[in-house]
């Protein structure tokens, strides 16, 4: 176990001995560490987990107390998986509420510099934040989502799988799977074309999508009509099934603006 002389750790921490500890970090108590973290210096724990192989840079600040009010000192901690990246100064907070209550981030996540993950949030695998990317409590980030630099999210927000959203923009309602978004508020811009492609995603599937948001973006009938006509024409398709299933279960809506038409990406 490499330890620096200058490191503070809390008796009750469990560090495995493949872990390397930089100078001035502070780990303080209910901290379990993975096989070969890498915490490179300066950074502060409490009350997390952190899973194998993620490295931490200077800064970072985790599974310190939620920016919440209603917040009296419950057992809760901070969860983060494997492999993840987290950058200099991020913060990500342990849970509000009852004892036992986790914040969760998945595998493989990286977290650009002074991003920030508030209490009780579901953060997926591969998610990727840029920097300063902000969400507020209660939200949930899919799997390989892209948070633009700048960006900041409402409490309970859910931002769907493989969406990107462009720096500086904010969102306040739900954005729905595969999607791109951009502005203040975040508003659709048709289907993450690149992104799609760029995770393996067929022709076929990422044709179906475009056309789904095609469909979505007319603004020709109401919401439930659109839902409909997707489930009528895409039941066997399993992405645009998912977008379905996520305006149904929005609790704090989708915000759709009214383009003139999508542009026809290629595919």
């Amino acid at each position: 176990m490499a330890i620096h002389k200058t490191a503070i750790i809390s008796e009750d921490a469990k560090i495995p001995a493949s872990c390397e500890i930089g100078p001035n970090v502070i780990i303080g108590e209910d901290v379990v560490l993975g096989e070969n973290v890498k915490i490179i210096a300066n950074a502060y724990l409490e009350h997390c987990e952190i899973g194998e192989g993620t490295i931490i840079y200077p800064f970072a600040s985790l599974g310190t107390a939620p920016q919440d009010l209603s917040y009296k000192g419950q057992k809760t901690k901070a969860v983060i998986g494997k492999n993840c990246i987290i950058k200099e100064y991020v913060t990500i907070n342990r849970a509000a509420g009852e004892d036992g209550a986790i914040t969760k981030v998945g595998d493989k996540c990286l977290f650009m510099a002074s991003s920030h993950v508030a209490h009780n949030c579901v953060v997926e695998d591969e998610a990727i934040f840029a920097n300063l990317a902000t969400i507020g409590g209660h939200c949930h980030v899919g799997k390989g989502a892209f948070l633009g630099g700048m960006s900041v999210y409402h409490q309970n927000v859910r931002i769907g799988e493989y969406v990107i959203i462009s720096g500086f923009s904010a969102a306040r309602m739900d954005i729905p799977p595969f999607a791109k978004a951009d502005g203040r508020p975040a508003i659709l811009h048709g289907p993450n074309t690149i992104g799609l492609k760029r995770r393996g995603f067929t022709p076929e599937e990422r044709k179906n999508i475009r056309d789904a948001y095609k469909i979505i973006m007319q603004h020709k009938h109401t919401v439930t009509e659109i839902l409909k006509e997707l489930e009528e024409k895409y039941s066997n398709d399993r992405n645009v099934m998912r977008i379905v299933e996520f305006f149904k279960t929005s609790k704090r809506g989708i915000y759709l603006a009214r383009h003139n038409e999508l542009v026809d990406e290629e595919v």
